[in-house]
């Protein structure tokens, strides 16, 4: 058998795997494919059978068939099964080759199995992958992080692969270490903040506005026409109008209404909880997914609030689906804006020093979030150095500024109706918190420094103060009684760190 035949591996041929590496191989490159699991194997082969396609069983043989530098993907789940498919490996291949994640690995896992494979001469890439099962046969878009030199070996193959848009491939080198699996775990925590967005909308136009499943469908296909369109909205339009083969119902209302969630989202919220970066539209993604899991004390507490909600009509006609796309616009704004904030901050503090114009860039085709709303934002960032937030650029400030008058009338109805609007209504507190000039946290201030000493500033002074706030008794045996009033503010030395 020539040893130089095949130019891709792949370990892992589930759907996503196989898929993948279908799609290699339609662009001439040799692939080859291997899995624990036999029917995977067969399936690879009796799938590739017309192409110049492999799957064989074990990793020395999968090894033994890659030309060098081998050039080898793993497709299988996040965690310590990436771990022991590596350690297989390590035995059997040569320094400078080249190992791929595309699962959806933790990007402190990335970390830690970037610097070990330095150690042993193996080039190493964090590489996420979205668009599904059918971006990954299609093209899917792709975002490598690590070795730089390990980029150059494959990047002919992964933007041979990668979804088009306007020619222009949907991957790109995203920087070192774990960059890759950093910026598509804030993909997917963007995807559940836009899926949330959605799922109210949804909720609003039906148990506010009383509109069937169809009259919806037929409305998000005419939002997928305009400024909303997006993959998302897409498929939203599909679910809707799709039957239930066993009851001749829409699907969609025998579906149980309690949503999964694999981590990408919460590590989205805890990496940006870290960081100091706020991004409350995600944050309440999760924090619904987390309250659907309690059906049954749902369906308890509405029995016991019952009476809660007033009996008003359903607001029926075109201005309510009007209000309802201007605040699901404003939504998406905040959502894709708190995500790209974040990935500001982190390129900072872990000097992933992100292309942000081309991150923006390769998610306009092939993954979950692509929208044309993506090619706004990477003309935000391409034409501004270091830009931090998008909100206020010429591309959004008068989409926001026009759009915010429904996004209050359309949380405002639905509160008075009961009908919770988590996503949204924080989006529009979010936008508002950023557009305040004064917020009341003088007011935190002051009782953090109350209560623990903890300081606080001033407008009018530079410096650091803390005030004894209230008056103290102190009683002595045999002494009269001394009172101290409170204490004059005073200014405390910055390099006390007990006090500051």
């Amino acid at each position: 058998m020539d040893q130089q035949l095949y130019d891709f591996g792949m370990i892992g041929l589930g759907v996503m795997g196989r898929n993948f590496l279908l799609n290699v191989a339609d662009d001439g490159y040799g692939a080859l494919g291997t899995d624990i699991n036999e029917e995977s194997v067969s399936a690879l082969n009796e799938e590739g059978k017309e192409m110049r396609v492999k799957g064989v069983s074990t990793q020395k043989e999968f090894v033994s068939l890659l030309s060098k530098p081998r050039k080898i993907m793993m497709l299988v789940p996040a965690g310590s099964i990436v771990d022991k498919v590596i350690e297989g490996l390590l035995p059997l291949i040569d320094e400078g080759d080249v190992i791929i994640d595309g699962g959806n690995s933790h990007y402190d896992d990335t970390n830690r199995r970037y610097e070990y494979l330095k150690t042993k001469n193996i080039r190493f890439l964090g590489a996420g992958v979205s668009g599904g099962a059918k971006g990954a046969r299609l093209g899917p878009s792709i975002m490598p992080g690590g070795d730089r030199s390990a980029w150059e070996v494959v990047k002919p193959i992964l933007e041979t692969v990668a979804a088009k848009v306007n020619g222009e491939p949907c991957v790109t080198y995203i920087g070192e270490s774990s960059s890759g699996h950093y910026v598509k775990m804030v993909h997917n925590g963007i995807e559940y903040g836009l899926m949330q967005l959605i799922a109210e909308a949804y909720d609003i136009l039906k148990r506010v506005g009383g509109m069937g499943n169809d009259e919806m469908s037929e409305l998000f296909a005419k939002w997928n026409k305009g400024r909303l369109n997006s993959y998302l909205i897409e498929i939203s339009a599909s679910i809707l109008k799709r039957r239930d083969d066993q009851t001749d119902e829409h699907l969609l209302d025998v579906i149980l209404d309690k949503a999964k969630q694999k981590g990408t989202g919460k590590w989205t919220s805890q990496s940006a909880m870290d960081l100091g970066v706020p991004v409350p539209t995600i944050d309440c993604a999760v924090t619904m997914r987390a309250i659907s899991a309690f059906k049954e004390y749902r369906q308890d507490n509405s029995k016991l609030y019952v009476d809660i909600h007033p009996e008003l009509p359903d607001l029926h006609g075109e201005g309510l689906a009007e209000s309802v796309e201007k605040a699901l616009y404003f939504s998406f704004i905040t959502c894709y804006a708190q995500g790209m904030q974040l990935l500001a901050e982190a390129s900072v503090d872990m000097k992933y020093d992100l292309d942000l114009e081309g991150i923006a860039r390769i998610w306009r085709g092939g993954c979950i979030i692509r929208a044309e709303m993506l090619e706004k934002i990477r003309h935000a960032y391409g034409t501004r150095e270091g830009l931090k937030n998008m909100m206020a650029t010429e591309e959004f400030r008068h989409d926001l500024f026009d759009c915010r008058e429904a996004i209050v009338e359309v949380t405002h109805q639905a509160s008075e109706r009961g009908v919770p609007t988590m996503c949204m209504s924080t989006s529009l507190q979010y936008f508002d918190a950023f557009r305040s000039e004064r917020l009341p946290l003088n007011m935190v201030q002051a009782q953090r420094d109350y209560f623990g000493s903890h300081t606080y500033e001033r407008l009018d002074q530079k410096g650091v103060f803390h005030t004894a706030w209230d008056a103290q008794v102190i009683h002595k045996a045999g002494d009269e009684t001394d009172r101290l009033g409170p204490k004059e503010t005073g200014v405390v030395d910055p390099t006390d760190t007990q006090k500051a």
